[in-house]
């Protein structure tokens, strides 16, 4: 019953209103006003400080600050093997596996179309036809900065509008084609490996996402839409690099195509992951 009335909640609150206003709260900087949310969240989520630059929650200008906020740079070590993928965030795996028949696996019962998810473009779909994917899920209280799993060039990046209901377990396992429904940003990446897709999955709250070459993108439009770069020089970011942050949490989806990594045997729905950690290894095939 409490599921079912998360849901029809969720049904019934203007979704984008209710994100948009959330994030113009984020944004204050009025002291008390901020001190009180970033208390308020800090305690609700039990936030881990302790990995932070800044350890005190309310040295930070707003809550977007202390919500995005960076780590010591010795907290995320990165996993060096040239062949393994690592984490591009800290979450929890909601589901990885094979590219089936053009769809992902959601949850039990529900899947969805790869070609939906990066906005109704076959020929863009068509690179990760029986490809491999893997969803991450960020908690509220997680590290919101999303790092490259493998160094790669930017080729393109598509803002795709949409819902923007919670991605958390409950919802997912109720809400057909939930992350191809969402709101989301999907940077497409050469690498050498082929083609590499990260879906920036919005939600519920959440009041932007950001990539470090464009910054804050929200277009607020009804079509999706290529967005061109900021800068003329091509994007190569390196293995474990920031490539974006969510101001509130959601989910990252990686996609790869055919033949091109192996998923680690621990990569399971509902096992834990670290920014930096192996989650998987490329394919022999791919680099012979």
């Amino acid at each position: 019953m409490k599921d079912r009335l998360f849901i029809l909640l969720q049904t019934l609150i203007p979704q984008h209103l209710l994100s948009r206003a959330v994030g113009k709260l984020a944004d204050c900087r009025v002291v008390w006003i901020k001190n009180l949310f970033i208390s308020w969240f800090h305690k609700r989520y039990r936030v881990d400080m302790l990995d932070a630059q800044e350890t005190d929650p309310l040295a930070y200008a707003n809550f977007n600050a202390f919500f995005t906020r960076a780590l010591n740079a010795d907290a995320r070590p990165i996993d060096k093997d040239q062949d393994t993928l690592v984490s591009p965030a800290d979450g929890a795996v909601s589901q990885a596996g094979p590219i089936e028949y053009g769809r992902l696996f959601q949850a039990k019962g529900r899947s969805y179309s790869l070609t939906t998810l990066l906005g109704g473009n076959e020929s863009r779909a068509a690179e990760f036809i029986n490809g491999s994917f893997a969803t991450i899920y960020l908690s509220p209280r997680d590290y919101h900065r999303v790092h490259m799993p493998i160094s790669g060039v930017l080729r393109e990046t598509v803002y795709i509008p949409g819902d923007l209901w919670s991605v958390n377990q409950v919802t997912a396992e109720q809400i057909d084609q939930l992350f191809a429904r969402n709101e989301r940003l999907v940077a497409l990446f050469d690498t050498e490996i082929g083609p590499m897709a990260m879906v920036l999955v919005g939600a519920m709250i959440v009041a932007g996402i950001e990539v470090v070459w464009q910054g804050h993108v929200a277009p607020m439009q009804k079509t999706p839409l290529v967005l061109g770069k900021r800068y003329d020089d091509s994007i190569s970011l390196s293995k474990g690099d920031e490539m974006g942050r969510f101001k509130l949490g959601s989910t990252v989806i990686l996609l790869f195509g055919k033949d091109a990594v192996e998923w680690q045997s621990t990569l399971t729905a509902g096992s834990p992951v670290t920014l930096g950690s192996a989650i998987g290894r490329i394919k022999q095939s791919t680099t012979e």
